[in-house]
C-alpha cells in the first residue's frame, strides 16, 4: 500500500495486528533490516510465492513507528482507544476514556496523532487555572545576599573575596518537574510526522504556554512521577498522558540517513501493569502490601530451593506480617511450544515455595478458559482465570473486582488452612 508522506514523497504503509501475518509484499534488503531493527518482535520470512515477496508476522509488540517513508502500524486487538485507556489506569490509576474524549478515524496514520489530541485536551484542562508553580532549590552566585549563604562554597572558591557571594534560594516558579514532563511529551510527539493540522496546532500552543519551562529530555526508563498532592491533582491527567509518551515513544535516530521514531508498547507488560494495579485498587491494598515483580527486588527474596539459587518472581504477590498469602501471574497470551501447562508449572512452583494452598494464573480473554486443577498428592489448587479487555475501561475494572473475589477467597482459603493446623498442632 502506498500513500503521500507529509512531504509529497511517496511512502510505503504497512498494516498489522497484533499476532497476525500480512499478504506477501515487496521488501528490499534495507526495509528489512530497518524494520527488524525499529521492532525487534516482528518476524520477517521469504513467502512461498515466485514474486520474491516476504510476509511479516506481528507478535505482542503494538504501535506505530515510522522509519524515513515506511509507516507500520501494528494494531492491538482491543482497539487503539482502549489500550491507551488501560495504559493510563495502569500508569496512575487515571480513568481516561479514550473513544469518549472526541472522535477520530481509526486508521493507520492515526496513533501518533490520537496521543497529541489526548494531551492537548488534557493540558487545556490543567492550565485552564493557570500553570502549575512550585519551590526549586538555586545555588547561584550573586553579588547581593539572598536566601542562605552556602559558607563552605564561599570560602572553598572564593577565600578573603566578598563579593560575590555563594547563596542558596528558593524560586517560585512554573519551571518543575509537572511542566518538564508535558513539554518534553510535546517535543517527543513533535518529532513524529502528525497527520492532524488541529494536533500540530494543539502541540503549538502547549508549548508557548509553557516557553519559559526548561527542555529536559527523559529517557524512556527514567521518567520520573511527581509526588501527588492537592496542589497538583488538577495536573494528574496530563501528566500521566505525558509520561506515557516519554516512556513509550522512541527517540529519534540515525541509521545510515534513514530517521525513526514511534509509539511502542508490549502488550505482555501492559496487561501484567495494568492487571497488578487495577487489582491492587478492588482490594484496597498499597502497593507494598500488593507488590508486582519488581517491587520484590531488594525487599522480598522467593527461592524455589533451599540453597536459594533458584530465584522466583512472581507477577504478584499480597504479603502480611511478612508472609506471603497470595500469589498470582498474568499471562496475555499463552507460551509456545507446550502452551498452557509451562504457565500451570510456574505457578505451582511459586505455590510450593511459599507453601500456599493455592494460587492464580490470569490470561486475558480469548487465551484460556476459568477452570480448577487440584495437583496430585499436594493439595494445591491452580486456579486459571480470564479478563476481558473488551468493551469500556469501566467494563474492564467491574471485571477486575469479580477477580478480586477470587483472589480473596484464595487468601481466606490460606487463613483456614493455619487455624486447622494450629489447632491440630494444639490438641495434639
Amino acid at each position: 500500500m502506498l500513500t503521500l508522506s507529509a512531504t509529497g514523497t511517496v511512502m510505503g504503509q504497512i498494516d498489522l495486528r497484533e499476532y497476525e501475518s500480512s499478504a506477501p509484499m515487496r521488501l528490499s534488503a534495507r526495509e528489512r533490516r530497518e524494520l527488524k531493527s525499529a521492532v525487534d518482535s516482528l518476524t520477517i520470512e521469504p513467502s512461498n510465492d515466485d514474486n520474491g515477496g516476504y510476509i511479516i508476522t506481528a507478535s505482542s509488540t503494538v504501535g506505530a513507528v515510522e522509519i524515513g517513508d515506511l509507516s507500520v502500524l501494528i494494531r492491538p486487538k482491543i482497539g487503539i482507544p482502549q489500550l491507551l485507556s488501560l495504559a493510563c489506569y495502569a500508569s496512575n490509576l487515571v480513568k481516561l476514556q479514550v473513544d469518549r474524549e472526541f472522535h477520530f478515524a481509526d486508521d493507520p496514520e492515526s496513533l501518533p496523532d490520537v496521543l497529541a489530541l489526548l494531551l492537548l485536551t488534557a493540558a487545556r484542562r490543567a492550565f485552564s487555572r493557570g500553570l502549575l508553580r512550585g519551590y526549586r532549590v538555586e545555588e547561584e552566585a550573586l553579588n547581593t545576599v539572598r536566601g542562605r549563604i552556602r559558607f563552605e562554597d564561599q570560602i572553598r572558591s572564593r577565600f578573603d573575596v566578598p563579593i560575590p557571594i555563594e547563596v542558596r534560594y528558593d524560586e517560585f516558579t512554573d519551571d518543575i518537574l509537572e511542566n518538564r514532563l508535558v513539554k518534553a511529551a510535546v517535543m517527543r510527539l513533535g518529532a513524529m510526522r502528525l497527520r492532524s493540522p488541529r494536533a500540530r496546532s494543539g502541540l503549538g500552543w502547549i508549548a508557548s504556554t509553557l516557553q519559559d519551562v526548561s527542555n529536559v529530555e527523559f529517557p524512556p526508563n527514567q521518567v520520573p512521577e511527581p509526588g501527588s498532592n492537592q496542589l497538583n491533582e488538577h495536573y494528574r491527567e496530563v501528566v500521566t498522558l505525558s509520561r506515557l509518551v516519554l516512556r513509550y515513544c522512541t527517540f529519534e535516530q540515525r541509521r545510515g540517513q534513514t530517521r525513526s521514531y514511534g509509539f511502542l508498547m508490549d502488550m505482555n507488560v501492559l496487561f501484567q501493569e495494568f492487571l497488578v494495579a487495577a487489582l491492587r485498587e478492588a482490594l484496597r491494598l498499597s502497593p507494598g502490601v500488593f507488590c508486582a515483580d519488581d517491587q520484590l527486588k531488594g525487599r522480598r527474596s522467593i527461592h524455589l530451593d533451599e540453597a536459594h539459587r533458584v530465584n522466583l518472581k512472581p507477577d504478584m504477590t499480597w504479603w502480611e506480617g511478612g508472609k506471603c498469602v497470595f500469589v498470582g501471574d498474568a499471562k496475555y497470551k499463552k507460551t509456545d511450544g507446550i502452551g498452557q501447562h509451562s504457565d500451570l508449572y510456574q505457578l505451582l512452583a511459586y505455590v510450593t515455595a511459599l507453601s500456599l494452598p493455592g494460587g492464580m494464573l490470569i490470561y486475558a480473554a480469548g487465551e484460556a478458559n476459568p477452570v480448577q486443577h487440584h495437583v496430585k498428592h499436594s493439595g494445591k489448587r491452580l486456579e486459571v482465570a480470564a479478563l476481558d479487555l473488551s468493551g469500556t475501561l469501566d467494563d474492564v475494572l467491574a471485571r477486575v473486582s469479580e477477580v478480586a473475589n477470587g483472589v480473596k477467597t484464595l487468601r481466606e482459603e490460606l487463613v483456614e488452612t493455619e487455624a486447622h493446623v494450629f489447632d491440630a498442632a494444639m490438641t495434639s
